[in-house]
């Protein structure tokens, strides 16, 4: 049976009687297949039993928990049964070495702004941004810490999202990213892709030997997973922006599905629910790899991009960020 992930948008309890996980909400009980569940996402006000989360500890899914709001609130992250020790040294050494942890913190950098530019040449409206990129590589490999890194990383991000709203409706430009709370409709929406974003990246960690809270560009910190913060860069230009892109201005998403709250913008339910099918959609989709000579769904480009970074860390070949084709 082909794994996919779940999402719960609806209020309700999760639980298990003997093998069987099932969900019960207003609308009566679901038995849900348990051996068809990749991870879960959960959305609405769910509870879930002590029995069930010993279950998925067990069949090794994970279940991420966003609030009310659509924002990430954390994970049930069930124990690691894939970690290498000399792997775990090598990961650390890449982050205690400032030579080795630069060079991968400016890739990550340079692949997302990358695919930024790919970006605007589909919606046709570059606008030189492709050569402004050239002058601010320079300055990304002559930054010597990574909150000069970082720096250029900003200053690459708002010239995309300057050209990028030329193509937006009104109605529907970014004007300034905002985050919490998001200040219009397309931040709300930004955002709230962002977050389905890292929670999957987490779930494609969960399933490699690395450690998810060992990272380059993003400082380690607790309570959060931060090497996925760092795919996440290269992963929302390539995949968020583009889902974000396509549900304004095909009209899926108009303004009666996004809701004044919190002295800002977020989406209603009805607009969560569209975003996650076209979410599920995208990452379901096929592309053909031009190095495995295959097809793979964009989901599995980012665990691609783990593996990567594990050949990278114990000297096999060296990390080169994913760059959309497609």
């Amino acid at each position: 049976m082909r794994k996919g992930s779940l999402t719960l948008l609806s209020d309700g309890t999760l639980l298990r009687k003997e093998n069987t996980l099932y969900f019960e909400s207003a609308r009566g009980r679901k038995p849900l297949a348990v051996e068809g569940i990749y991870d879960i996402y959960i959305y609405g006000h769910v509870s879930i039993t002590s029995q069930a989360l010993h279950y998925l500890a067990q069949k090794g899914i994970a279940v991420h928990f966003f609030n009310h709001y659509g924002y990430y609130d954390g994970s049930f992250y069930p124990r690691e049964s894939l970690h290498s020790g000399d792997l775990v040294i090598r990961q650390a050494e890449h982050y205690l070495d400032r030579e080795k942890r630069l060079r991968l913190a400016r890739l990550f950098v340079k692949g997302s702004a990358l695919n930024m530019a790919r970006n605007l040449k589909r919606w046709k409206v570059e606008d030189g941004f492709s050569e402004l990129l050239e002058g601010l590589f320079g300055e990304l490999e002559d930054a010597g810490r990574i909150t000069e890194v970082m720096n250029v990383e900003a200053r690459i991000r708002s010239e995309y999202y300057g050209r990028w709203d030329e193509h937006l409706p009104e109605g529907f430009k970014i004007i300034k990213r905002t985050r919490r709370p998001p200040h219009n409709e397309m931040n709300a929406l930004i955002n709230f892709l962002n977050s389905r974003l890292y929670a999957t990246i987490v779930s494609e960690l969960y399933n490699t030997q690395l450690i998810p809270t060992v990272s380059y560009l993003h400082e380690p910190g607790e309570r959060r997973f931060s090497l996925a913060l760092d795919l996440s860069e290269i992963f929302k230009p390539a995949i968020a922006d583009r889902i974000a892109n396509r549900l304004i201005k095909q009209g899926i998403l108009r303004r009666e599905h996004f809701r004044e709250e919190l002295n800002g913008v977020l989406l209603t339910k009805d607009g969560m629910r569209k975003a996650v099918e076209a979410y599920g959609r995208e990452m379901r989709a096929s592309v053909r790899h031009p190095g495995l000579k295959k097809n793979v769904t964009k989901q599995r480009l980012i665990r691609l991009e783990a593996y990567k970074l594990i050949r990278h860390f114990v000297g096999v070949a060296d990390y080169e960020p994913l760059v959309v084709w497609f």
